[in-house]
């Protein structure tokens, strides 16, 4: 028991220096990445592909691949895809022709300017201000949204040096032109610049490094200005020193400012799930910042392993200001309160970086999510009506259906419910959390299920065990957990739950005092007087039936509205959700 004692102590440390840090007045508004997905097809091939640039109105988006060969060809080309409308499918990637394409040599990392007319890229071709093999940014101009690209034109020499100049991206205001190049003056091997004018007529001014506070010793590239201009997010680059903290072969970074005439703070690696052991780079925001696309070899993507495909992920805004879990009237006190600041944490909209002040954009961006609870991290209404899918309303946790359990749609306590047989019936969910690292809380509506029968379990993928969440007992039919059970007992409460009525059930797991507490219709019926924890799965749930699928445990009867709380629900809390 010392290493337990030991474990608790740790964990009451942590509490409390989580306190202090959430009170303490140095959060700032936020915002987190979704789970990344694939780009659609066909822009995504087996083969590689790049990703430069998206249009303001969504309608087009440009990339890079080689024409032959592999990642090492010395001949790429940039080809647009296109949709009618944001609804439509995207068409297969067009070749931009041989006005904008040279034969044998490198055009690519496009950018588009904001109305869609100006096209900046870099190319290998003749005509440049360096040897063969380094590259210089141009420019291909078309009257018209739809009309044919012309001749490219070189930048200049201000732009261009005899270094590679290359990976430019256009802000949106056409007032800045980001780029990377290892001219003499930069922090590294190839770092980040900056070039300015007063207007689109004017000529571009002498390029400005952005630091060694940005800058590195790495290759610093691919940038790519955020709207409103105050985050900038870039990589580093393949097979050269990495930043401290890198993930991969390559990682994507941001670093932000509080205003345009501010300068940018330390950059941040945007963290692992993001970024992996693989190639992960080229990130490109989309216009109204809710999107985060890039390029990565990651071994999940559907080419061959070595090759690059195109991803892309969400970005939400953090607007639970007060951090309690719920989006409410507290909320919106603290942004009234400071009303007219620049007050980071308030900052919330534009979505997802904010403008620099308080104002009317962050107040919109709070009423779109008032009264949502982001302790909710799973809910499986089960209201469908057909199919084999039980769909997360709170997440990306869709579930599958095996057996033949029958959809019943005004069957139940909250409008559906799912039927089990007892036989052969259950439900499996993606992996969703490991109860060894935080607490977490469980519940569920039930009728039917007879003693012995579980209502959910997780395996443990590492070894043939898990966690039995919640089920009846074999003996009379009382509420139980086995929750870390071995090597600590089970938790049986005295509520039999198996009279054919309906039940709210629930389980709670405080990762603060390592105690389990169990619930029936809001009340609870029992709790742990000594300390329990330790004993983690990574595995998926299992909702009606244990985790092994053993015979006797298969659950009969209905269960309905089953949800997920990466968090410890009051008392309160649990009540209401059980009338």
């Amino acid at each position: 028991m010392e290493w337990f004692n030991y474990v608790k102590i740790k964990v009451t440390l942590i509490g409390i220096v989580a306190v202090i840090i959430l009170s303490g007045g140095n959060v700032r508004a936020d915002f987190t990445f979704g789970m990344p997905m694939l780009f659609d097809e066909p822009v995504n091939s087996t083969g590689i592909e790049y990703f430069d640039c998206i249009s303001a109105d969504g309608l087009e988006v440009y990339i890079e691949k080689p024409v032959s060969g592999g990642v090492t060809s010395l001949d790429w080309d940039i080809y647009v895809s296109t949709r009618e409308t944001i609804n439509d499918p995207w068409s297969v990637p067009v070749n931009l022709g041989p006005t904008v394409n040279s034969s044998g040599v490198i055009d690519a990392y496009a950018s588009l300017s904001s109305d869609g007319l100006e096209l900046y890229f870099s190319s290998r071709r003749p005509g440049g201000y360096g040897p063969q093999n380094k590259q210089d940014i141009w420019v291909t101009r078309r009257a018209y949204k739809g009309a044919d690209w012309g001749t490219p034109m070189n930048l200049g020499p201000t732009i261009n040096t005899s270094s590679s100049d290359w990976l430019p991206w256009i802000t949106s205001d056409g007032l800045e032109l980001y780029f990377s190049s290892d001219r003499p003056g930069g922090s590294g091997n190839s770092d980040i610049w900056v070039a300015r004018r007063i207007n689109t007529n004017d000529e571009w001014e002498e390029p400005v490094n952005l630091g060694p506070v940005v800058n590195s010793t790495a290759i610093d590239c691919y940038p790519c200005l955020a709207p409103g201009g105050l985050v900038l997010f870039f990589s580093d680059y393949d097979n050269t020193p990495i930043r401290p903290g890198g993930h991969g072969r390559s990682d994507m970074y941001m670093t932000r400012r509080k205003s345009t005439s501010d300068p940018w703070e330390p950059p941040v690696n945007l963290g692992l799930g993001i970024n992996t052991s693989s190639y992960d780079c080229q990130p490109r925001i989309s216009p109204d910042g809710s999107v985060l696309y890039f390029t990565s070899s990651r071994p999940d993507s559907s080419t061959v392993p070595g090759n690059t495909d195109i991803w892309q992920v969400s970005i939400t805004p953090i607007v639970d200001l007060n951090n309690d879990g719920v989006v409410d009237s507290l909320d919106m006190c603290i942004m009234v309160d400071h009303w007219g600041e620049n007050y980071p944490l308030g900052d919330i909209g534009p979505t997802p970086f904010g403008d620099g002040i308080v104002d009317m954009e962050d107040l919109i961006v709070l009423s779109e999510h008032l009264f949502e609870d982001y302790r909710l991290v799973a809910h499986w209404a089960l209201d469908e009506d057909a199919g084999n899918t039980a769909f997360d309303s709170a997440s990306d946790y869709d579930a599958s259906l095996y057996g033949e359990p029958v959809w019943q749609p005004d069957g139940g306590i909250v409008a559906g419910a799912l039927q089990l047989d007892g036989n052969d019936d259950y439900v499996s969910t993606p992996f969703i959390l490991n109860p060894n690292k935080g607490s977490f809380s469980v519940f569920a509506w039930i009728k039917g299920v007879a003693p012995g029968q579980v209502i959910i379990s997780q395996s443990d993928l590492g070894r043939d065990q898990g966690n039995t969440w919640l089920l009846a007992d074999a003996s009379y039919g009382r509420l139980m957990t086995r929750l870390m059970h071995p090597p600590f007992p089970p938790l049986v409460s005295e509520s039999v739950i198996t009279d054919d009525q309906w039940h709210h059930v629930g389980l709670v797991f405080d990762f603060i005092t390592l105690h389990r507490s169990l619930y029936v219709d809001g009340i609870e019926v029992a709790e742990d007087n000594d300390y329990v924890g330790g004993v983690g799965s990574d595995g998926g749930l299992t909702i009606g039936a244990d985790k092994t699928l053993d015979a006797a445990s298969f659950f009969s009867g209905l269960i309905d509205d089953v949800r997920i709380y990466n968090n410890v629900l009051s008392a309160e809390e649990i009540a209401a959700l059980a009338q």
